[in-house]
């Protein structure tokens, strides 16, 4: 094995600069609630012999795939992230091989798989919302806050779905539907954590139960709940 490099530097200078590695903070602050990668503690407590996983993207960009997720063996542990090779064969990246040294930001991993035999730290799961609603174009696109909702049963999931229908039903504001209505656009039925990504004000709301109506109230600047 060639010698590990411990900057990206060294890296893209090793690799002839013909991939990045992504940054993944942007995307999780913009998608809290469907992207979600291990506490600092967790990062913390890898140790050579763990993994780490990292986004790839090819330059120039691949021809089937948009960027590839892949996981780094570790071999040393720096302050600024993990030394280790490529441990994973790329889907449509010629220009990387298992084997590859590789240099990973610490803040730039997204998840770990611990070594046999290892005990992970003990650290809270975090809740996830996978469960489905259906939502207008206007909200899912961010083009209108969550202005009412309610939950019924729900109904459209399908034998054999991974998630249920939670019940949840999103509108936007009076001018947001009518733009929707004005493009063409019509409601989705997607994760609960897609619109709390959006707007989450509602987020104490979840568990309510089937039957409730809610609508925003602008001069309390809260959700009031409306009769059936």
């Amino acid at each position: 094995m060639s010698e590990l490099p411990h900057s990206l530097s060294e890296v893209y200078a090793l690799h002839g600069g013909s991939f990045t590695i992504d940054d993944p903070r942007p995307v999780i602050a913009a998608a809290r609630y469907t992207f979600f990668v291990p506490p600092p503690a967790a990062f913390a407590a890898v140790q050579p012999g763990d993994w780490v996983k990292a986004i790839f993207r090819a330059v120039p960009a691949d021809r089937k795939f948009d960027a590839e997720r892949m996981w780094v063996k570790v071999a040393e542990v720096l302050p600024e992230g993990f030394a280790g090779t490529l441990d994973t064969h790329p889907s449509d990246m010629p220009q990387l091989s298992p084997g590859a040294a590789l240099f990973i930001p610490r803040e730039w991993a997204i998840d770990i798989d611990w070594a046999e035999g290892r005990v992970p730290p003990d650290y809270p799961p975090r809740r996830q919302y996978w469960d489905r609603c259906m939502v207008d174009a206007c909200v899912l696109d961010g083009r209108s806050r969550v202005d009412y909702l309610y939950r019924e049963p729900g109904d459209l999931h399908q034998p054999g779905d991974e998630h249920l229908d939670s019940g949840w039903r999103i509108r936007g504001t009076e001018d947001g539907i009518a733009e929707d209505e004005r493009l063409g656009r019509s409601p989705s039925y997607v994760a609960l954590g897609a619109v709390l990504n959006q707007d989450d004000r509602w987020l104490h709301l979840i568990d309510e139960p089937d039957g409730e109506h809610f609508r925003w109230w602008d001069e309390e600047a809260r959700f009031v709940r409306l009769d059936a």
